[in-house]
């Protein structure tokens, strides 16, 4: 369903403490390349992390046109009240360019932890209700002093005000049924994002929160339709994964076909940036010229748009609609290096258990594709990022540049953390590659062994992988930091680095060997 909402695109930029100036600049340069929103999550008891709402206001000074958001506020640990001000008084001076997204908080210990109160997810969603109708209520200027009383909050004569400059609008982050019921009766838009909500999922989730509206007496086209989503402009297929004509292709059937129309592109890359814009243009351009043409029936009766979205993958991408047989399974896992750079080998192959094998008969959907290829694509990022540190050492090593040199060549990179030394430049790396085995042992890891009793050995042996990978990290850690501190010498570095890229390669290439059809037949969750 296409709800008609007028086209919105935008950035989600990571607010890394340590790298402020940079933040600023990619917010700058999401407006220079005609984007419409710049967004910040919001996070109070994480350090790395700059505060979100001292962030925006900067933002906000230091552009003119650009609106902001918080992608989204973690309500638990800021009042209703003093957040619906905050926003007003930040849309007042800006002339009415900030959007609030809502959140009801996700990391409850977290929240506990810093002396937020400790709810559980069900009397946190309560919190939400209440405090959209507080927030909603200080920035009505009609009316006496307000008196709501709730379970979590309540505000007995409080004083109006202030009203902001213009309709700020409230966007919830939510997934659950109860959630985007209350999405559907309460919010005035709906902001998800891919990595947990699969393009394939929107439809249904959608459905309900149209439910809840009409329920509740609304227009389910009141409730716009966000979409935070990243991928990769060199990708090899998939959602997301490829040049500008495939995002704009794919983002241009989720606005027809699903009612989407904000998309907020997770990346801290410029040249992402900037061909995200090239994206919006390409979709604005497609969007406007289906919606001036009437649907043309087709032989069957149905319209030619009916026939796309019975024909569309779960990724999002306009495919044959037939299926594929496990025999010509497309999606290829990456073979393990046939050198080995290490004289110590941790793993050893020979003994690595091995799943169900392949049913020739099975045949898969492209959106069941997807999911093992999404494996492979963030290894792939993992290989790349090793290989950027490997450059960076034989680049030390060759003599062509000096440590100091180094450290300020690390900032080229692309990772999630910008730092400025070669010693915590490691910690990144190491950092990524840990949240990616802990998301697996958490989340992936337990789905597989309930969904198929054949796969237990091979997460074992997967999990007992991480941790000799785990140790293997905090070896070149430690290389790392005595290389920048003098008390130790590049033929060190270079040997723990030899050594991680040995174990984590064979890692990743088993990993994709082993649970590529597992995910394509199982699903990630």
């Amino acid at each position: 369903m296409d709800y008609g909402h007028e086209l919105v695109f935008g950035t989600f930029l990571t607010p890394a403490v340590d790298a402020p100036d940079r933040v600023i600049a990619l917010a700058q340069l999401t407006e220079q390349v005609g984007l419409d929103l710049v967004s910040f999550q919001d996070h109070p008891y994480q350090p790395r992390l700059m505060d979100a709402w001292t962030l925006l206001s900067v933002v906000a000074a230091q552009t003119q046109r650009i609106k902001v958001t918080t992608n989204v506020a973690n309500l638990p640990l800021r009042h209703p009240v003093v957040l619906a001000r905050s926003v007003a008084t930040l849309d007042l001076i800006t002339g009415g360019r900030v959007e609030l997204g809502l959140g009801a908080g996700g990391f409850l210990d977290a929240v506990a932890a810093n002396s937020g109160p400790r709810l559980t997810t069900g009397q946190s969603i309560t919190a939400l209700e209440e405090a959209i109708a507080i927030i909603r209520e200080v920035w009505t200027p009609a009316g006496g002093g307000i008196r709501l009383a709730g379970k979590h909050y309540t505000v007995a004569g409080a004083k109006r005000g202030p009203e902001p400059a213009h309709d700020v609008s409230i966007w919830l982050g939510a997934y659950k049924p109860r959630m985007l019921a209350v999405t559907g009766r309460l919010a005035d838009g709906w902001l998800p994002s891919s990595g947990y909500a699969g393009p394939e999922q929107l439809a249904a989730m959608n459905k309900l929160i149209d439910e809840a509206a009409l329920e509740a007496g609304r227009d389910p086209s009141e409730v716009r339709r966000l979409y935070n989503i990243s991928g990769r402009f060199n990708g090899n297929g998939g959602f997301l994964q490829g040049p500008e004509h495939l995002w704009i292709d794919q983002l241009t059937e989720l606005t027809l076909e699903e009612g989407m129309s904000t998309y907020i592109l997770a990346s801290d890359n410029p040249d992402d940036i900037r061909r995200f814009a090239e994206v919006a243009a390409g979709v604005r351009e497609a969007v406007d010229t289906a919606r001036q043409l009437p649907p043309e029936p087709t032989a069957t009766g149905t319209t030619s748009a009916d026939a796309a979205g019975a024909d569309r993958s779960a990724g999002g991408a306009a495919v044959s609609g037939a299926a594929v047989r496990a025999g010509g399974f497309s999606v290829v896992p990456t073979p393990p290096p046939v050198v080995k750079r290490s004289a110590v080998q941790l793993l050893d192959e020979s003994v690595r258990p091995t799943g169900p094998a392949l049913d020739p008969a099975r045949t898969y959907a492209p959106y069941q594709l997807q999911s093992g290829q999404h494996l492979i694509d963030v290894h792939d990022h993992l290989r790349a990022e090793l290989e950027q540190v490997r450059d960076l050492v034989e680049q030390v090593a060759a003599g062509t540049m000096g440590v100091g040199a180094a450290r300020s060549a690390i900032n080229t990179m692309t990772m999630r953390q910008n730092n400025w030394t070669l010693g915590t430049y490691c910690e990144s790396y190491c950092r990524l590659v840990t949240t990616h085995h802990s998301i697996e042992d958490a989340s992936l890891f337990p789905h597989l062994r309930r969904a198929d009793p054949e796969l237990v050995p091979v997460v074992d042996r997967l999990q007992e992988e991480h941790k000799i990978i785990h140790d293997v990290l905090e070896g070149v850690d430690k290389a790392l930091v005595a290389l920048v501190d003098g008390s130790g010498g590049i033929d060190g570095l270079r040997a723990a680095v030899d050594l991680l890229d040995d174990t984590l390669l064979s890692h990743l290439s088993y990993e994709e060997r082993e649970l590529v059809e597992p995910l394509a037949r199982l699903g990630v969750f």
